[in-house]
């Protein structure tokens, strides 16, 4: 059937896919720096986005980009080319947010859940406009509020659309620290729009 057959060319194009990977890593392991520049290539929007979510800063996402391929440059020898390289990277970039964040004291933080809202209406009036400007602003609050230890939570499992178990394994949490603290973020939003009478942004429940 035309459907097992575009199945299985999807699953040939992953497993070539992985079977690259996989031979770049064991080139980095030998000092090839040419692989490293072909794994950075491909994995440095990812790697970008998630330090921006976190950090949200330009200039530190760019420091942490440029200083995760560093470290999977020095300790190659350590990564399992039978595993995907992906959550590797995914726990580097988070934890060198967390460095970066511990160091910065009341850090505003802007628009992390911009991407996680999804605010209903057609054409917006001036009045919804400045209504939706306001629930923003308190989302923004919300967010300022967490730990970065929270935060990275949320951008790995609504920015990044990580399964439960995929967060859990990158930030060497149990499942249900996991899920307590999502419940926790989206909780504290719901509080604080409620109590301003704002609209509430619609989000993933899959996790409960």
């Amino acid at each position: 059937m035309k459907s097992d057959r575009v199945s299985n060319s999807r699953q040939a194009e992953a497993d070539q896919g992985t079977d690259r990977e996989t031979a770049l890593i064991r080139r980095v392991q030998r000092g090839d720096l040419e692989a490293l520049g072909a794994l950075f290539q491909y994995y440095r929007h990812l790697v970008y986005r998630t330090a921006l979510a976190v950090t949200r800063d330009e200039r530190a996402a760019e420091d942490i980009l440029q200083e995760c391929f560093v470290r999977l440059y020095t300790y190659a020898g350590s990564i399992d080319t039978d595993r995907p390289l992906k959550p590797w990277l995914y726990r580097v970039t988070v934890n060198l947010a967390y460095d970066w964040t511990s160091r910065r004291v009341n850090q505003p933080l802007d628009d992390v859940l911009d991407w996680l809202s999804n605010l209903a209406g057609s054409l917006p009036t001036p009045d919804r406009l400045a209504e939706e400007a306001e629930t923003m602003r308190l989302v923004r609050e919300v967010v300022a509020e967490l730990p970065a230890t929270h935060r990275a939570v949320v951008v790995l499992f609504y920015m990044e659309n990580l399964s439960i178990d995929e967060v859990s394994l990158i930030l060497d949490l149990p499942k249900g620290t996991v899920k307590s603290r999502l419940h926790y973020a989206r909780g504290r939003l719901r509080e604080m729009l409620t109590r301003r009478q704002r609209p509430v942004p619609e989000m993933k429940y899959e996790f409960t």
